[in-house]
């Protein structure tokens, strides 16, 4: 039998969701600065997720033996000092490097991953397909990894983002730069990867911008000597109280900078005369005026009259074309910042005189209500969400991409690349497809300039600049907007744009062949190959609706180059595989339609699937599917979950292991509230042809068997309560999913969902067993609180409950565990709690008493002094810490994310605490208490 792979057995899977959640605050160099894409999987998950699906498990017995040797010699970490010096351990000290960001450069790191690939694939590393590649994290890292990588994707904007990541810097890569200028100074600079070609797009993104201000630049003129970094606009309409008729700016705020130093506002002034509302910019002391919004929705008060224009009467004016826009204020580049300007009649005038000569004037989808059109607002076409000048500046970067284009080509002829006429499209690698890669960066480029330059858009007062349309995954409207210019230094500006461009193509590993097509995953086919893909959430948002707002700027400079990939007028829609209502009749059609297209990608995927390697599949996942029907509880959809999981078991795959990834910064608010994984890796094997049949009976009987060591192996590995439920669905899947079927003894298929219920159930019996050998004082405390939390219930309650526990309510409540009055008692919460508890001194220290005063010091006073506690009770350290989980599980059951959030802490600290406790042992000079 094989050895099992990494991720079938054990994950270092705390620092990778470090790592993953980190990523989210980093920008420069990271691809998703490269070209905005929705949902985009973590780099670090990514990594570790496919290099624990090649390499073996080094404490399997069947592991590769060189290997393992490879394991020994990796230096210790951590791991190896917390859990002992093991070959896994090791294993783990090493992926807890290779998952930071900072070592994605860090050539000893890659080398060293490389290497345990080669060895563990026996010199052999399998190619990688991601079927639904997305904004293309998964065939990064692959390629990252040394793996030749396959992107595929419906949609073009993605095969683009893909391209771009995987496919052209390899072709080009640690070739010097072609340009006249870097090429005078050859021999001065090392251009490994992809830097020449980086240092090429720099050079010609230039040229394109001093081309373009030479056409357009009268268009963004300077305002009293400064540099404009923003006009800001407020839509209008005409008030309905006809007996007033003013010009209404329609604006959620009057706040133009909210920086303490640099305070300002607008104030309104009616202006009788012209009927319309005068705006002039005040600085220092002071506030702005109350807003014109009124409550929810689009209602807006006049500020000549005082009337409210409703939804409706400014939906009607906008779909009749009577909308208008007026100037607010100007933002310039001052010597010391940002400046604010009252609006002048002599820059609104420059703005009205744009006249482009070309727009986006396709159709825009008004079916769907997640862009802009299906409100009601009088957008019918992507040219509708430019202003005039908008639409000038981009068209005019978007023509100049083409000459850019032919500039490179000759000064790739006169640097001496090979003069052929062979297209990138068809793998060219001399002069004419190296022209035709600077041009696809700077046509991007152009298409990422627009999520700036939009009338939808809007300027943040806190910070100072022009905010991007795609704020959320939605284009929602806005009333008052920024038109940035790209000529300036601030955000949104052209060479800025580029800048962020050139930092991802510079650290871009171009170090293996990369692939990147469009392709319909439901008709895939192919040789072995071993994939790792994020599918379609069930109900997932319409990226191709979303993406038309790109693809109509990304493909008016590009379709030449990808005639293929830019064939349609507009991205294909039809065969996304969403369930989407609107694209079939009915809810039930939309749901059809999804599981049959996943069911399809998945018997195709079947069919040529390595054998050697296990299938990943990452499942966005949503705390609604955490939860499952019990006594007590709700129960909460999960179709997208059941349907994923259906789909792939149908297909002949059989589920082997899950494993929750965070992705999400845990701070403030959201960490209070728990947030849970917002993925889960499902780790797949094909089943065999003839496996056999199994009954309910026996399913539970080796579920019973089966999850409970699993259940122990990632406790000791420190997994956190709130991944404890999903993580558990992997053991508890791979005894569903490894026979043919599983009947109920009507023989009636178990279907998913009732399978899901079983593995929760098995999941609280093993956790309930663990009360037995607790003491009757803690025992006690946790039935009462699965009945009653921290609130108070009747005494004659608790003293039937304390006697089943072999205790009473007296010796809890002289156990500091309770409190009673007035026939009420109640558990003491952790707050309450005496803060100078010493176990030392306790005649009947209790498992309860240890947890909750651990709790109580790590809130209180943080890890150093939860360790002091702790190396007073040795003994008690391992009960405390499965206490939580129990307790955890207990307070999800019930919803309550306030108290669970605690327990679930304690673990997540627990190695932190521990390893400070030993060492506090060994010291006893560090033993005094706060």
């Amino acid at each position: 039998m094989p050895a099992k792979k990494l991720i079938e057995a054990a994950l270092p899977l705390e620092a990778i969701n470090q790592a993953s959640a980190r990523e989210k605050s980093i920008r420069h160099g990271h691809p998703s600065t490269l070209h905005l894409w929705w949902a985009r999987r973590p780099l670090a998950s990514a990594r570790a997720v496919i290099f624990a699906s090649l390499v073996d498990d080094p404490d399997d017995p069947q592991a590769n033996p060189a290997f393992v040797a490879a394991c020994k010699d990796l230096p210790p970490g951590d791991n190896v000092t917390a859990s002992g010096d093991t070959p896994r351990m090791r294993l783990f000290d090493f992926i807890e490097r290779l998952v930071k960001w900072e070592n994605t450069t860090d050539e000893d790191t890659m080398n060293t991953a490389r290497r345990l690939i080669r060895i563990a694939t026996n010199n052999n590393p399998p190619p990688l397909l991601d079927p639904f590649a997305g904004g293309g994290s998964i065939p990064l890292e692959a390629q990252r990894l040394g793996l030749e990588a396959h992107a595929s994707d419906l949609n073009p904007v993605a095969v683009m983002i893909n391209k771009a990541m995987i496919e052209i810097p390899p072709r080009f890569a640690n070739q010097p730069p072609i340009n006249p200028e870097q090429r005078a100074q050859l021999g001065k600079e090392n251009w490994r990867g992809a830097a020449g070609l980086a240092a090429d797009v720099r050079y010609y993104g230039a040229w394109m911008r001093e081309k373009a201000h030479e056409k357009i630049g009268h268009l963004y003129p300077k305002h009293k000597g400064e540099t404009v970094i923003a006009w800001l606009w407020a839509r209008t309409v005409k008030c309905p109280n006809p007996a007033c008729g003013a010009t209404m700016p329609l604006m959620n705020a009057f706040d133009l900078s909210k920086k303490t130093s640099r305070r300002a506002w607008l104030m309104p002034y009616p202006d009788r005369h012209a009927n319309k509302i005068r705006f002039e910019v005040q600085t220092g002391d002071g506030k702005p005026p109350k807003s014109p919004k009124v409550g929810r929705g689009a209602k807006f008060r006049c500020l000549v009259c005082n009337e409210v224009a409703v939804d409706q009467y400014i939906k009607d004016e906008s779909m009749a074309g009577r909308m208008g826009a007026q100037l607010t204020a100007i933002v310039t580049e001052g010597e010391h910042g940002r400046n604010y300007h009252s609006p002048t009649d002599e820059q609104e005038k420059i703005a009205e005189s744009a006249k482009p000569e070309w727009k986006p004037h396709q159709e825009m989808n008004r079916d769907t209500t997640n862009i802009v059109s299906g409100r009601g607002y009088g957008f019918f076409y992507w040219s509708d969400l430019f202003t005039p000048r908008q639409l000038t500046a981009l068209t005019t970067f978007s023509d100049l991409v083409d000459d850019a284009r032919q500039q490179a080509y000759q000064d790739a002829l006169a640097a001496g690349l090979p003069n052929d006429d062979i297209p990138l499209r068809d793998g060219g690698r001399g002069a004419f497809a190296y022209g035709e890669a600077v041009a696809v960066y700077l046509g991007m480029n152009v298409s990422k300039q627009a999520n700036r330059t939009s009338s939808l858009c809007f300027w943040d007062p806190g910070v100072g600049n022009v905010q991007q349309v795609f704020a959320r995954q939605a284009i929602p409207m806005i009333w008052d907007y920024p038109e940035g210019n790209p000529f300036s230094n601030s955000s949104g500006n052209f060479l800025g744009h580029l800048e962020y461009t050139l930092k991802v193509l510079e650290r871009s590993p171009a170090n293996s062949a990369g692939f990147a097509n469009q392709r319909d995953a439901t008709q895939l086919n192919g040789n072995a190959i071993t994939l790792s893909t994020d599918p379609p959430y069930y109900d997932n948002i319409g990226y191709a609706d979303l993406s038309d707002f790109f693809y109509v700027w990304m493909r008016k400079p590009l379709r030449n180059i990808y005639p293929d990939v830019f064939g349609t007028m507009l991205v294909p829609k039809a065969a996304e595989l969403i369930a989407s209502r609107y694209r079939h009749d009915s809810k039930d059609g939309a749901k059809a339609y999804f599981e049959n297209g996943m069911l399809e990608t998945f018997m195709n995927i079947r069919k040529f699937v390595s054998s050697n390697y296990p299938l990943t599949v990452y499942y966005a996942f949503k705390q609604q599917d955490a939860s499952f029907l019990k006594d007590g509880t709700v129960q909460r959809g999960r179709t997208g979950w059941e349907t994923m999981l259906t789909s792939l078991i149908q297909a002949g795959f059989s589920i082997v292991g899950t494993w929750p990834m965070r992705t999400e910064l845990t701070t403030g608010l959201k960490k209070k509230m728990n947030s849970l994984a917002s993925s889960i890796i499902l780790v797949c094997r094909p089943r065999a042809d003839d496996a056999p049949g199994l009954s309910a009976l026996g399913f539970r009987q080796t579920l019973k068997r089966e999850l409970p060591p699993a259940l122990k192996v990632m406790q000791s590995g420190n997994i956190n309560p709130v991944d404890m439920a999903q993580a558990s669905i992997g053991p508890g899947m791979a005894v569903y999913s490894r026979y043919s079927r599983v009947l109920e003894p009507d023989g009636k298929p178990l279907s998913v969902r009732a399978a899901l219920l079983e593995i929760n159930a098995a999941l609280d019996e093993y956790l309930d067993e663990q009360d037995g050998e607790l003491d009757g004082e803690t025992r006690f405390a946790v039935d009462w609180f699965k009945q009653h939390g921290f609130d108070e219930g009747g005494y004659g309650d608790a003293e039937t409950l304390s006697r089943a526990k072999n205790t009473a309510v007296e010796s809890v409540e002289i156990a500091g565990l309770v409190k009673s009055g007035g026939g009420r008692v109640s558990l003491w919460h952790w707050s309450d709690i005496d803060p100078s508890w010493d176990p030392r001194r306790d005649q009947r220290p209790t498992v309860w008493e240890a947890a909750h005063h651990l709790i109580q010091r790590l809130v209180n006073h943080g890890e150093q002094d939860a360790a002091k506690l702790l190396a007073r009770m040795p003994a008690m350290g391992g009960e405390a810490r499965q206490l939580a989980y129990r307790l955890y599980k207990i307070c999800d059951d019930k919803g309550w994310a306030k108290h669970a959030f605690y327990y679930n802490d304690l673990v997540v600290r627990w190695r932190r605490i521990s390893d400070l406790a030993a060492s506090i042992r060994n010291d006893p000079s560090q033993m005094d208490l706060l």
